[in-house]
This record gives structure tokens, C-alpha cells and sequence, in this order.
């Protein structure tokens, strides 16, 4: 790990031509770097998502993370600004690729960039992370408990977001799921059925499901936080994009 990195706020064209906002991280003092564009979570583009964009530098790559609500309540608190999201159902998929699709040839076109870029998301990042792999042409992706890529939402939930598990055979790159065993969305037998719809398909995947840990288990500052899961799962993390986009 090398922590000479430089973060920025800047902003990119995302879906439909719109100017979003973006939070770039780089490593420094490095000749080449993969790429990973990092999806926020459900509460949006808030201080620990990015965080955890300057992790990723610090291990070596380039991660932008677009903000998915900038259009929704531009200047708003992170918190207001996904209220007024989640009002409106959340993020539309197709202005979710088209927001990733930017942010992936943003990176591409960094001095240094080796040309490979993947995606990582996290709660409904994580279902996003695995509609951009199969949308957009990516080098691996990372699903962290993704719900309602199996099942819909249950009733009085105000997400907008139908199954989209039977994109699986259009899966773009190798991808890594990491789940808890304790969660209800997506619950284990719905990754179950995610991981039997990838093999059919026959494509590349691997799932890891940590017992004693439920939902958003990677995040710190919540009481959902399992130290022991999330310290393995980064080290899959790093042992997967090592083997996709480093180099």
C-alpha cells in the first residue's frame, strides 16, 4: 500500500450530456494503474464512500465515484439529497449506465491509466454494480450485497427496482460477490439462485457469504459493522482486482 494519493472533486459528463459531480482519487509516483469506479450506497455520496475512493488509491488505483444524486438536489447535504432520490423511486438504470459508461472512460483517459477499469458498489450499488457489468464493456466488478438483483422490494419500500438477474449472459467481465449470511436483501437463498442463473450462464464468478454478518457489514461507522468480515472481504477485493485490472 502506498498512501501518496490526491483526491479531487471534479465534475464529468454524465447520461444524456448532464455535468455531475464526481470524486476522483489517484495514486501518486505510480507509471500504471487499473481503474475502479466505486457506486455509492443507497445513502448516497456521503464521507465514507469516500473513504473508501481514497482506499483505492492508496492500494494502487484510480476510483471515481459519480455522484448518482447530483442531478436529483444539486448542493444538498448527502443526506437530503438521497431523501429526495429515494422520493423519486432512486436512480433510473438507464442513467445509471450512462453515469458509469462516463466515469469508466474518464478513467481510461488518465496519464498512467493501463486502460482496465472495473466497478464496485455497495448496497444498491452493489445490484448496480452487477447492471453496469452487464451493460458496459468492464474488466471485473464487484457486487457487496446487492439487493433485488433476485426478488423485488418488498412492499412500502420506496426503491423502484425490478430484477435483473436475467442479464446474467450478457455479464461483461468476472465478477465478485460478497454477501452476509445474516441479511434479508438480498436474503441467502435469492444469492443462491444468483449464483446457479451466473453458473448456467457459464460465467466467470465467484460468491462469499460471511456468517454473523447482515447488511452493509463494510461499513464502519454503523452498527452493522463486522471487523472480521470486512477485513476478508477487502482482502478478496484486492486479490480479485490484482488479478483483473492491475498491471
Amino acid at each position: 500500500m502506498n498512501e501518496e494519493l490526491i483526491a479531487e472533486t471534479i465534475s464529468i459528463t454524465g447520461h444524456d450530456g448532464d455535468e455531475i459531480e464526481a470524486y476522483l482519487a489517484r495514486p501518486l509516483g505510480q507509471d500504471s494503474f487499473g481503474g475502479v469506479v466505486v457506486i455509492h450506497h443507497m445513502p448516497g455520496y456521503d464521507t465514507s464512500t469516500k473513504e473508501i475512493t481514497r482506499k483505492f488509491a492508496a492500494y494502487g488505483y484510480a476510483a471515481l465515484m459519480p455522484n448518482l444524486y447530483h442531478r436529483d438536489a444539486p448542493g444538498a447535504s448527502p443526506d437530503d439529497a438521497a431523501a429526495t432520490a429515494r422520493a423519486k423511486g432512486g436512480v433510473p438504470d438507464e442513467r445509471l449506465i450512462g453515469d458509469v459508461a462516463s466515469a469508466a472512460d474518464c478513467l481510461r483517459a488518465l496519464d498512467g491509466a493501463n486502460g482496465k477499469v472495473g466497478v464496485i458498489g455497495y448496497c444498491s450499488g452493489g445490484r448496480q454494480s452487477f447492471l453496469a457489468a452487464c451493460s458496459l464493456p468492464l474488466d471485473a466488478a464487484v457486487d457487496c450485497y446487492g439487493a433485488f438483483v433476485v426478488g423485488t422490494p418488498p412492499e412500502g419500500m420506496p426503491l423502484k427496482a425490478g430484477p435483473i438477474a436475467h442479464l446474467a449472459p450478457n455479464l461483461s467481465c468476472p465478477l465478485l460477490g460478497l454477501f452476509g449470511a445474516e441479511d434479508k436483501y438480498p436474503s441467502p437463498e435469492q444469492v443462491d439462485e444468483l449464483d446457479k442463473i451466473l453458473t448456467e450462464a457459464g460465467k466467470e464468478h465467484e460468491f462469499h457469504s460471511y456468517e454473523g454478518a447482515g447488511h452493509a457489514f463494510f461499513s464502519v461507522s454503523r452498527p452493522s459493522y463486522r471487523v472480521e468480515a470486512a477485513n476478508d472481504g477487502w482482502q478478496k477485493i484486492w486479490d480479485f482486482y490484482g488479478r483483473y485490472l492491475a498491471g
